[in-house]
């Protein structure tokens, strides 16, 4: 969502001293929405949480009606007006305390969507260690999370140096066993922007859902090994091994 020669991960505000609460970290499954006008419980939502950074991913039913087959690049017209119906983000998130509780807030400085007008930050009620319910600040909402339980454990946030035509870094955010690419595009929106989400096991990624439903289902090599405080090498899908730096990284 952004315009050529500008890198929409350079927007990224200083981190906090205060990484998140362990308590939010991991990813997290919605398992429903109400608000005024509806009621969902079908929409894929996965909610990755680091100590500063996040990535999230939502694909509602809609947005695979139709594709017995899958699509491939370029998408046809009524394909993109599906997609169109996927959301996702990527930035950083803090969570502040107030007189009523903690309220998060999510800086997004990635969006598959055009920005809304009202920043995105939630009223956070833990009802349990691995379920949180979230209540709009800026809207009339709840959404209720439910933490997946292979997903504590490794916090990593790895960002791909900003390529030498201007095309913005990918970035890989790994929490316990579970793993999100995100590569925005370099203009405003375009159908290879990519948001993907999916398991990471014995070197191998399995593409679970993704912005581009041609890659579900797709096995990736990948292996994140840590050079030093700073540095990182990854290999994934064949490339590699190349350097990124450490956003975090928590074993």
């Amino acid at each position: 969502m952004t315009e050529p020669g500008n890198d929409p991960w350079s927007r990224a505000p200083l981190l906090p001293g205060t990484a998140v609460p362990r308590r939010y970290r991991g990813v997290w499954q919605r398992s429903l929405l109400q608000t005024s006008e509806q009621r969902d419980d079908t929409t894929f939502v996965r909610w990755l949480q680091l100590g500063h950074w996040h990535a999230d991913l939502r694909i509602p039913v809609a947005a695979r009606s139709g594709m017995t087959v899958r699509p491939t690049l370029p998408y046809s017209p009524q394909q993109q007006a599906l997609l169109a119906l996927q959301q996702g983000f990527a930035g950083v998130t803090r969570v502040d305390t107030d007189n009523q509780g903690e309220v998060c807030t999510w800086h997004r400085l990635v969006d598959y969507q055009p920005p809304g007008p009202s920043p995105d930050a939630g009223r956070m009620v833990f009802e349990t260690p691995d379920c949180v319910v979230e209540t709009g600040v800026h809207g009339v909402y709840r959404e209720t999370w439910q933490r997946l339980p292979d997903s504590v454990g490794p916090c990593i946030a790895l960002a791909e140096p900003k390529h030498m035509d201007g095309r913005p870094g990918q970035r890989l955010f790994l929490a316990g066993r579970y793993l999100m690419r995100v590569c925005p595009c370099q203009h405003v929106w375009q159908p290879d922007f990519e948001i993907s989400f999916g398991v990471l096991e014995a070197g191998q990624w399995r593409i679970e859902q993704s912005t581009r439903p041609e890659l579900e289902g797709c096995r990736l090599g990948c292996s994140l090994r840590r050079v030093d405080e700073a540095h990182a090498q990854v290999e994934l899908d064949g490339a590699g091994p190349t350097p990124w730096h450490i956003l975090e990284w928590e074993d």
